[in-house]
């Protein structure tokens, strides 16, 4: 469905002396997303983990065409994500980020009819129709019922299953999520966490994660990416990637990985930096 081919991308110049080797050229800009491929299949969700600065933010943009790969390129169903108009885009994908700030004072109903707009024509004003979508999409987050409340008064849990009800409503195959539980209390990343393995589960809807939250990802992801200073250091399936020697490798700590008897799933106890 999603495929990553050989993708390689960089922000701006190099600080002097470094260089990059793209094959027979040398480019003066260094390299934050370098050479990487994988796949994502329809209805699986996929992680991509790395520590802070792999990567995993810019590969997620390059994912969602909002970034534009230097070399190699991403395909959505076949057709490269940079050829498709926007609107096209964003109703196959829907992107939830890490944090949403709002400048004027929406109720949480108006903000998730804002994930209508890619299938509305110009000047045209929701109807019947789109809100029985966008309350649907509240209803499948648990949010319903705050449907009137102004988004800013709501707690971090509460905005961020709004922001996945408004990226539901986009009616997208494909949730792409930047770090979803990073600012929550350890209650909202467990509520979050069973959210999207619900919609994985009942929607079937594909998402494609960005965290380094380890035990987070083991928890929902079915294939995991591991990164490295912009390249792939493992992928497969997450108890084939997630790994002491993968963790040790990628993450420089060394960790004890083991299948909890009463999660009944690879969890990661880190132990200490390598």
């Amino acid at each position: 469905m999603v495929r990553i081919d050989n993708v390689s991308f960089s922000y701006g110049p190099a600080k002097a002396g470094h260089y990059v080797r793209r094959g027979a050229i040398d480019d003066m800009r260094p390299s934050v997303v370098d050479g990487v491929s994988f796949e994502v299949r329809r209805g699986t969700i996929l992680g991509l983990l790395g520590p802070n600065g792999s990567g995993k933010t810019t590969l997620l943009r390059l994912v969602g065409g909002t970034l534009t790969p230097k070399v190699g390129r991403v395909t959505l169903d076949g057709v490269d994500v940079a050829r498709l108009p926007r609107r096209a885009l964003a109703r196959a994908m829907a992107v939830v980020p890490q944090e949403t700030r709002t400048t004027f004072e929406f109720s949480v109903l108006d903000l998730v009819l804002m994930g209508r707009y890619p299938h509305l024509r110009p000047f045209e004003l929701e109807g019947p129709a789109d809100l029985a979508i966008a309350r649907d999409a509240l209803a499948a987050t648990g949010t319903l019922a705050l449907e009137s409340r102004p988004f800013s008064t709501l707690s971090g849990g509460e905005k961020q299953r709004v922001v996945i009800a408004a990226a539901l409503a986009q009616a997208a195959d494909v949730l792409l999520l930047d770090e979803p539980t990073a600012s929550l209390d350890l209650r909202f990343q467990i509520e979050i966490g069973a959210l999207l393995r619900r919609l994985n589960r009942d929607r079937g809807t594909t998402m494609v994660l960005a965290t380094h939250d380890l035990n987070l990802a083991t928890a929902i992801c079915t294939d995991m990416v591991m990164l490295r200073a912009g390249r792939v250091a493992a992928s497969g399936p997450t108890a084939d990637v997630v790994t002491a020697a993968n963790i040790r490798a990628v993450f420089d700590v060394d960790a004890d990985v083991q299948v909890h008897p009463r999660a009944g799933r690879v969890t990661v106890i880190p132990i200490g930096a390598g």
